[in-house]
């Protein structure tokens, strides 16, 4: 047949929405995606015939198939659920931290029906929908005033914003970090109408190289925490209480960026300490920022803490509206920080810190059950094995940390590791696993143990023909 007559054999939209055995097919799946996807096929059958890749007639049959699989695709959430055996606690792919039991059904109440975002329950007027994140944030951290917006980036940016507006403010050239999707901080600094100072060398900054940097057109010294990377061997920096003491001699801001934003000391799960910022005021910042969804382990926020009369201008920039938290993230957050004033709680509370704190002889029982599970369920189609590796805690905390875990290990003969891993993220809930040495690994550590009987269901269902895939 020649082009044309191929073309003339595709059948109308209609005509192939009217066949019984696509609402057999397509049973459970809404109207619309059906649609689409017939008009998607139909034009990709078209498009092949044209470019000359397709020789031969199409068969209503196979229309029909793909279809069903377009349809299924365009039907799925863009966002769900999903099994993360990567090993990375703060996966900044698969949405960082996992909120507490108590933030959760704080979302799911205001998310519900109306709420008390912005009254005063006394006299019936309208309030700040932050005052009581600021209220908790001055119990926990010491600080005198907070506030809050949508990530740490933009806390900095309104900030800076505020308190520096077309001055100069001076940061070290090693603390010019680069954070997740290439965004960096000098950008940051630039779009604030900050000018940005750079001072020392990218590993030796000292304190007569700020000083020298300080003229009249110099609002604010920045000191930025390296939470994303490491520097070694000839290193020197400035710590923040010098700093204060030159900046407030001199009627300067200091801003203290700490990134990751620890509330608690985590030396006591094991892990290094991590400056936190009730620490950074004691030494005598004046405002600091961190995230909210980093080692605070809650929703994605930038949090402003400080001296009252800078956070409160901070507060009054437009730019804040802006940047504002909207109800659901705002309960999440107050939920968190209510865990914070219960120390007690604060372990088995915060699944991630409870994840940091599993012993990996739990985590090696479990493996060690599921490899069971697969060989009897799977057979002879993937070969596991139990080891001992190192997770990572991720999301650009904590670098070169790492905690010991027990993970399963799986190759096929039949299948290499990225097809494994494709199947896997074909699951339902999607599996998302990490490949090294021509093997697929499942890592315990960022496992639910409510989640082992759904890894073993489906990886099961997806190699022994279940058709999960």
């Amino acid at each position: 047949m020649d082009k044309q007559d191929l073309l003339r054999s595709i059948p109308a939209v209609e005509r192939v929405l009217e066949q019984a055995d696509l609402e057999r097919l397509a049973r459970g799946l809404p109207r619309w995606a059906v649609t689409e996807g017939v008009r998607l096929v139909l034009d990709r059958i078209r498009h092949s015939i044209v470019d000359g890749e397709r020789k031969t007639r199409p068969e209503m049959a196979e229309i029909l198939e793909e279809v069903r699989l377009v349809a299924e695709h365009l039907a799925q959430r863009g966002i769900g659920k999903v099994i993360n055996a990567t090993g990375v606690l703060l996966h900044t792919n698969l949405g960082r931290a996992i909120l507490s039991e108590s933030a959760v059904e704080a979302v799911a109440e205001v998310a519900r029906g109306y709420s008390s975002l912005e009254i005063d329950l006394d006299s019936g007027k309208r309030t700040s929908r932050l005052r009581h994140i600021e209220g908790l944030l001055k119990r926990i951290v010491g600080c005198e005033a907070a506030t809050a917006v949508n990530n740490n980036a933009g806390a900095v940016l309104l900030a800076l914003n505020t308190l520096a507006n077309g001055k100069e403010v001076i940061v070290s050239r090693g603390e010019l970090i680069e954070i997740g999707g290439s965004f960096r901080l000098p950008e940051v600094i630039a779009k604030s109408g900050t000018i940005m100072v750079e001072v020392g060398t990218t590993n030796r900054t000292h304190l007569d190289d700020y000083r020298r940097a300080i003229c009249d057109r110099t609002a604010a010294i920045l000191k930025v925490h390296r939470s994303n990377f490491e520097m070694t061997g000839f290193v020197e920096s400035v710590a923040p209480a010098e700093l204060a003491e030159l900046a407030h001699k001199h009627d300067l801001i200091l801003i203290e960026d700490l990134g990751s934003g620890a509330l608690v000391d985590y030396a006591e799960f094991g892990i290094e300490h991590e400056p936190m910022p009730q620490e950074s005021l004691r030494h005598g910042a004046d405002i600091v920022t961190f995230s909210g969804d980093k080692l605070l382990c809650g929703p994605q926020a930038g949090i402003v803490v400080g001296r009252k009369h800078l956070v409160d201008e901070i507060k009054v920039n437009p730019l804040a509206r802006a940047l504002r938290l909207d109800k659901m993230t705002l309960a999440a957050l107050e939920a968190t920080l209510r865990i914070y004033l219960e120390p007690e709680k604060i372990k088995e509370s915060i699944p991630i810190l409870k994840m940091i704190s599993t012993p990996v002889a739990d985590l090696e029982a479990r493996a060690r059950t599921i490899e069971a599970m697969l060989k009897e369920k799977v057979g002879g189609e993937l070969e596991t094995t139990v080891e001992r590796e190192s997770s990572e805690i991720g999301g650009g905390s904590l670098p070169g940390v790492s905690l010991e875990t027990a993970v399963v290990k799986i190759s096929s003969r039949h299948k290499r590791p990225d097809e494994i891993s494709w199947v896997l993220r074909k699951c339902k809930p999607p599996i998302i696993a990490r490949i090294a040495n021509d093997r697929v690994i499942l890592d315990l550590r960022t496992v639910q143990p409510s989640e082992d009987d759904m890894l073993v269901t489906q990886i099961a269902a997806a190699f022994a023909g279940g058709g999960t895939h």
